[in-house]
């Protein structure tokens, strides 16, 4: 049996900085309040039933709406997306409604907010919610999506944005 032997947070966190992903804005709404993060930790579950999940940090009192909401839309974002991704990510310091200026919003099925011109959405009802120390895991079941043509993508690796 291994020994359990802590990595360093900073170290691993340089590591998985040279983890490529497509980056992501989750988004969802209870009433008239709205959450929107950028995230990159996200990904495709099953088919049937289509089924993707977002990892969201729970160390932000501001993400508490995405775990009792029970709905949210992940927004696949395009190389012309990097200032919104920026502003959702917090480097802007925009506050929230700035940020939802920043895109053209709509809803399909849930009332989560839809990025009109994401490459591609998938509009969520929450069918679990599973704590891991310091994330929180969503799985959501896909409701609906939307997809434009094909454009180039926005990836984030070594802390920089990237296009594909």
């Amino acid at each position: 049996m291994l020994n359990r032997q802590p990595i360093d947070p900073r170290l691993y966190r340089d590591a998985m900085s040279r983890f490529g992903g497509h980056v992501q804005l989750v988004t969802t709404a209870v009433g008239d309040m709205r959450r929107g993060v950028t995230i990159t930790a996200a990904c495709s579950v099953s088919d049937s039933p289509a089924t993707v999940l977002v990892c969201l940090n729970n160390s932000n009192p501001k993400n508490e709406i995405f775990f009792r909401s029970g709905i949210f839309a992940l927004n696949t974002l395009g190389a012309h997306h990097k200032a919104l991704a920026d502003a959702f990510s917090g480097r802007t310091q925009l506050d929230n409604d700035e940020r939802f200026a920043t895109g053209i919003f709509d809803t399909l099925v849930t009332g989560a907010p839809v990025l009109q011109d994401a490459l591609a959405s998938f509009d969520c009802r929450v069918t679990e919610i599973k704590e891991m120390t310091t994330h929180h895991i969503i799985f959501g079941e896909v409701m609906a999506v939307r997809f434009d043509h094909a454009k180039p993508a926005l990836l984030y690796m070594n802390r920089d944005y990237h296009t594909l």
